[in-house]
């Protein structure tokens, strides 16, 4: 399961990692995040241990959205040793994130 990131929690777990992490800007009434958010539950599992997968809540969690402009959502940045290091907005198949995690493994 994806961890759940906040505005509180995101530097300590997303910038201060020292794995690559998956951050799923998201929000409850976004009707393709709700597609996404299965295969973002799924990577999860099996980047276990390999790789960080959080879900934050733009609606919840606005700085953190804000700071990274996200405008639309779903959004998935991919952060490597504190930086984005890549980005794909909208619902995409599986392949296409997990391809993406491993350029950065």
């Amino acid at each position: 399961m994806a961890i759940e990131l906040t505005d509180s929690n995101f530097e300590e777990l997303v910038l201060k990692s020292d794995k690559p992490v998956l951050v799923d800007f998201w929000a409850e009434w976004c009707g393709p995040c709700r597609m996404v958010a299965p295969i973002v539950n799924e990577i999860s599992a099996e980047y276990e241990g390999k790789a960080v997968v959080g879900k934050l809540d733009v609606d919840s969690n606005p700085e953190v959205a804000q700071k990274y402009g996200i405008r639309n959502i779903p959004t998935i940045l991919f952060f490597k040793n504190g930086e984005v290091a890549d980005k794909q907005v909208g619902a995409v198949p599986k392949s296409m994130l997990t391809s993406k995690i491993e350029n950065l493994l």
